[in-house]
């Protein structure tokens, strides 16, 4: 039987599990913080994008936050039945869908401004690692994207 598959099938030997799960221990951290305000992480990353620039296409935020338009349009209409924001069809072309924050969309950053920093107070590492695994992290984004792009498969 060969042995070097066994070693390659443990789950200590996985890039992918200690990402999975610290991301979702990272993730976890926001809850407390977004709760009071009933979101969802994901939701909080649709904020981020749209307090950065307001008016993006479903697809501008689809490709922001590398997501499909099946898992995000569901989060789209909850935060428009919130009151979060508000979903039009251009002008310039109808099958395009333009999101736009609504006046409570856009004071709920103010409310939101210490999320990051409660965040960061919660994590134990210093930033120079902190650092590190940014970079990292974004460089193996960067890397699956463009693989993506010329039509191979991950």
């Amino acid at each position: 039987m060969d042995r070097d598959y066994r070693e390659a099938m443990k789950l200590a030997n996985q890039l992918c599990f200690p990402l999975y799960a610290a991301a979702r221990n990272v993730i976890a951290l926001y809850t407390p913080f977004l709760k009071p305000w009933g979101l969802t992480y994901t939701q909080y990353l649709v904020f981020l994008v749209l307090w950065e620039r307001d008016r993006r296409t479903v697809g501008e935020l689809c490709e922001a936050l590398m997501l499909d338009s099946g898992t995000l349009s569901p989060l789209l209409k909850k935060m428009q039945q919130a009151g979060y924001l508000e979903k039009n069809r251009s002008a310039a072309d109808d099958r395009i869908v333009v999101v736009t924050l609504t006046e409570a969309g856009r004071t709920l950053q103010e409310k939101l401004k210490d999320v990051p920093g409660q965040v960061q107070c919660c994590i134990d590492l210093p930033p120079e690692k902190a650092g590190a695994l940014y970079t990292l992290l974004y460089e193996l984004l960067q890397q699956q994207r463009n693989t993506n792009r010329k039509g191979e498969t991950v």
